[in-house]
């Protein structure tokens, strides 16, 4: 029979329990808690009740077993200021409709013709490069991933507005962090403060921009085979046989231009990162694309046979997952293990800490690809790793990454070697995904 008590865990001041740690540097944190109490932790945040699970096991239980039982956490709630009520902030019947009508457009044939628009972008900002120059290679992929999403799944070409799509996005992550543990935040957000009122006039912007984009599709009324024309047109089926307002497709938009853009810029920025730091990983990964490529670019089709570039990224995904952290809260009272935990609690789950478990994986600092090897996967959990999720919600779009992430390795590598500056900081941003603090610029030399 379960005991109705906390787990062990840190010391908490009160009022504020945590908070002020856990906003200092939550990595560290989360870190020193874990390895000090177990895998299953309990904490405050401010007046929250927090749980820290940090075992597969556990995770699987949530997001997999059990997911019913459980709704996004509050953290991830204070993204709807700016995205709305979309795929990743809905819970449900409404998250189930939705997954239904945008599913189509994540379709494997459909991701498949997207990678041409994808390696066509890519060879395009490529060719702007200089060798011999120096470049912030975060703000390089940061304005080579905004035009991706954009063109493949939009059909739209915002190359000229991705710097500052990609600040406002920057503005709501930074506005997300410094409020997760306010207490009353969503009171204090709305008062005439001049940081609210600038954030609010970026926003407004940015649906100015996509109701645009809306507007002119409706007035077509042409089906350019897009993820904006399908969710134009989509109708619920198996729900009510409804489409989407203005609104809903507004939110589903704006949902995948963060989503999209965000992720597979970190991910792509820590890649180059660890390239440039283990040159016989790089030589490795240009043997593979000498031999499958012979020199030319690579297309969507080539994708397959690129498997050691496939590793690399799974790899790169490891140490510094984009997703570096999720939550769940309780619809009721939850029993797991020998604890009940409360209605409306959280569940942290950290992929950063699961993929850097000594556990899991043997000196878990090094950056080896080769742990990818079809051989030395089968005897890890299967949430050691989980950069997408897991569940019902498992990502959408994570097979759309994959190619992405893979067509961008291959192409820029096939031309260029990125260098890190030397003396350049590397230090971790952790907000809704994992960024570089101080960017990652680095040396660009043609191969």
């Amino acid at each position: 029979m379960a005991i109705n008590r906390y787990p062990p865990g840190p010391k908490n001041s009160y009022f504020i329990g945590n908070a002020v740690k856990f906003y200092r540097d939550p990595i560290a944190f989360l870190q020193n808690i874990t390895q000090e109490h177990g895998d299953i932790v309990y904490i405050s945040v401010g007046p929250i009740k927090a749980f820290v699970l940090n075992h597969p096991d556990y995770i699987k239980e949530v997001l997999v077993t059990n997911s019913g039982n459980f709704v996004k956490s509050r953290p991830l709630a204070k993204s709807k200021v700016l995205i709305g009520n979309g795929l990743i902030t809905s819970d449900g019947a409404v998250h189930m409709r939705q997954r239904r009508l945008v599913q189509p457009a994540f379709h494997r044939k459909r991701i498949a013709a997207y990678g041409n628009a994808m390696s066509d972008l890519i060879t395009k900002r490529r060719g702007t490069w200089e060798g011999g120059s120096t470049v912030d290679i975060s703000q390089e992929m940061m304005t080579l991933s905004m035009s991706i999403v954009a063109k493949t799944l939009f059909d739209i070409d915002i190359e000229s507005e991705a710097q500052e799509i990609g600040d406002i996005v920057t503005l709501t992550l930074e506005r997300w962090r410094k409020i997760l543990v306010i207490p009353f935040s969503e009171l204090i957000e709305k008062l005439p403060f001049p940081g609210n009122r600038y954030f609010y006039e970026r926003k407004n912007h940015l649906d100015s921009i996509v109701y645009k984009y809306i507007n002119e599709r409706r007035a077509s009324g042409k089906d350019r085979g897009d993820l904006l024309s399908m969710l134009l047109l989509a109708t619920d089926e198996e729900g009510d046989g409804g489409g989407m307002t203005d609104l809903e497709v507004r939110d589903q938009v704006m949902t995948i231009l963060m989503a999209g853009h965000e992720t597979i810029t970190n991910a792509m920025t820590w890649t180059w990162y660890l390239i440039s730091q283990h040159p016989e990983v790089e030589a490795k990964l240009h043997a593979e694309l000498d031999s499958v490529l012979s020199g030319r670019d690579p297309t969507p089709e080539d994708v397959q046979n690129l498997k050691y570039t496939r590793m690399v990224l799974a790899e790169s995904m490891r140490l510094y997952p984009p997703v570096w952290i999720m939550g769940r809260q309780p619809i009721k009272d939850y029993t797991l293990s020998s604890y009940t935990f409360p209605a409306g609690s959280w569940m942290i789950m950290s992929q950063f800490l699961i993929h850097r478990d000594p556990r899991f994986y043997p000196d878990p600092l090094r950056f080896d690809p080769d742990r990818w090897a079809a051989e030395n996967q089968n005897s890890r959990p299967q949430f050691a790793y989980f950069p997408f999720g897991g569940g019902p919600r498992l990502c959408i779009g994570e097979q759309y990454a994959w190619l992405e992430g893979i067509l961008i390795i291959s192409s820029i590598a096939q031309k260029w070697r990125l260098r890190l500056e030397p003396g350049h900081p590397i230090e971790l941003q952790p907000m809704l995904s994992l960024r570089p603090k101080y960017g990652m610029r680095m040396l660009l030399e043609r191969r």
